[in-house]
């Protein structure tokens, strides 16, 4: 019987539900339950363990997870903390992204960090930020609420995961100076078994595929034969486009993988050199 990937997920939340979208579009299938905690897939050979996203760092550093899907901001504390030192990040996958920044209320004037209490549910990410700034400050690990504590006289400063705002903003907080950028990862044991490195491999270039065709756009158009180059230049993320003769002598067709997005302002700029019947469809999928 073939050897199967095990692979940690946030059991719940939205960089949950997005892993769970990914590993779908590659070819995973598998159907949750309820208080299901391991699944297994019947179209690829691996074994989904849903889990605390505290938990799993540790998971995958000792081995009993062979992959997981995490949040940096939840990797970098527990590194800090544990010394975990057998984790290889393989891939960026663009969604869950956040930043780690401070905020204070909003008409609180704001000299230094220095000497000020901070709130915070990353302590070691703040401890290490303080330390290499040689700032002087007194953490206090607070696990949910964080918004809460300056307006009732817990803390001075938060430090907090922030994505649009909107909640410091409905907390009466200001955002000051960010620590660091999130967003979610694949990340793999360094010490997986042979006999299934070939395994994760695949899993690793299929998620690739689908993350790479998120922004991926196919664009096709006529273009006048003397204007091609020109057209051509304006393609984003364009390797090299198929080129095709038409009736009209004047005219060729454009073909392009585009692996970056298609604005309008992309479309207008093409028009106005020329091209016409500018169509730009989504792409599932993409495997270089």
């Amino acid at each position: 019987m073939k050897e199967r990937l095990t692979i940690a997920l946030q059991k719940s939340g939205r960089l949950s539900n997005e892993s769970q979208n990914v590993l779908k579009k590659s070819g995973v299938k598998f159907q949750t339950r309820d208080g299901k905690l391991l699944i297994k897939s019947n179209s690829f050979p691996i074994d989904i363990l849903f889990v605390r996203d505290d938990d799993i760092p540790n998971l995958v550093n000792n081995g009993d997870a062979d992959l997981a899907i995490i949040g940096q901001n939840e990797l970098l504390e527990k590194t800090l903390s544990n010394n975990l030192n057998q984790i290889n990040t393989l891939l960026n996958l663009g969604f869950s992204k956040c930043r780690l920044s401070f905020a204070i209320p909003e008409g609180m004037n704001f000299e230094s960090l220095k000497d000020m209490k901070i709130a915070t549910s990353y302590p070691n990410i703040v401890k290490n930020y303080l330390n290499k700034n040689s700032i002087n400050a007194y953490v206090s690990d607070i696990q949910g609420s964080v918004e809460l504590m300056p307006h009732i006289g817990i803390c001075d400063c938060i430090c907090d995961l922030v994505s649009s705002g909107a909640t410091l903003e409905a907390n009466n907080l200001r955002e000051l100076e960010t620590i660091m950028n999130s967003e979610a990862v694949l990340i793999s044991n360094t010490n997986i078994k042979t006999s299934k490195q070939q395994l994760a491999n695949t899993l690793a270039n299929r998620i690739k595929g689908v993350i790479n065709a998120r922004e991926s756009k196919y664009v096709m158009l006529n273009a006048p034969l003397n204007n091609v180059d020109v057209i051509c230049k304006l393609l984003p993320g364009s390797e090299s486009p198929t080129i095709i003769p038409l009736e009209n002598k004047d005219k060729v067709a454009i073909h392009s993988l585009c692996q970056e997005p298609v604005f309008w302002e992309t479309m207008e700029k093409l028009k106005a050199n020329g091209a016409s019947s500018i169509l730009v469809l989504p792409v599932e999928k993409v495997l270089s």
